[in-house]
C-alpha cells in the first residue's frame, strides 16, 4: 500500500458539526476501498487566500491514509462532485518523510508545521 495525505476544504455554511459526519464518511469510504486511515485531523475554519467561487472561508480536514494506487481514482471521483467539498488535494508521501517529520522537535514548530521565523511555505534546515 502507498501512503497519501489528503486535505479537504469544506463549505463552512453546509458543514454541520464542523464536518465530523463528513470525516466519518471519508474514513468509512477509505476502509471500503481496502485502505487504512492513520490520522484524521480537523484543522478548523480558515480564510481562503483566494475565493473559491463565492466562498471566502472553509473548514479544513487533514487525512493521512494508506491506499492502493488503483483506489485513488474512485476516492477522488466520489468527492469531486460533492457540493460540500470546495477543494480536495491529495499527495503521495514517502515513509522517509513521515519518519523525518516525527523526528522534528515539536516545540520548534507550530500547529501549521512552521516555526516562528519561517514565512509561508518556507522550511529551513538547522
Amino acid at each position: 500500500m502507498t501512503t497519501y495525505e489528503a486535505v479537504f476544504i469544506l463549505d463552512s455554511k453546509k458543514a454541520e458539526d464542523g464536518g465530523e459526519a463528513f470525516s466519518r464518511d471519508v474514513a468509512g469510504h477509505i476502509k471500503g476501498l481496502g485502505g487504512n486511515v492513520r490520522e484524521k485531523t480537523l484543522l478548523g475554519r480558515k480564510s481562503l487566500a483566494r475565493p473559491i467561487g463565492k466562498h471566502r472561508a472553509g473548514t479544513y480536514w487533514y487525512f493521512l491514509m494508506d491506499m492502493e494506487p488503483a483506489s485513488v481514482a474512485p476516492f477522488e471521483d466520489k468527492y469531486r462532485l460533492n457540493s460540500l467539498v470546495l477543494r480536495l488535494k491529495y499527495f503521495k508521501i514517502d515513509e522517509e518523510e513521515l519518519v523525518a517529520r516525527a523526528a522534528r522537535p515539536a516545540e520548534r514548530f507550530g500547529p501549521d508545521g512552521m516555526g516562528d521565523d519561517d514565512g509561508p511555505g518556507r522550511r529551513y534546515e538547522r
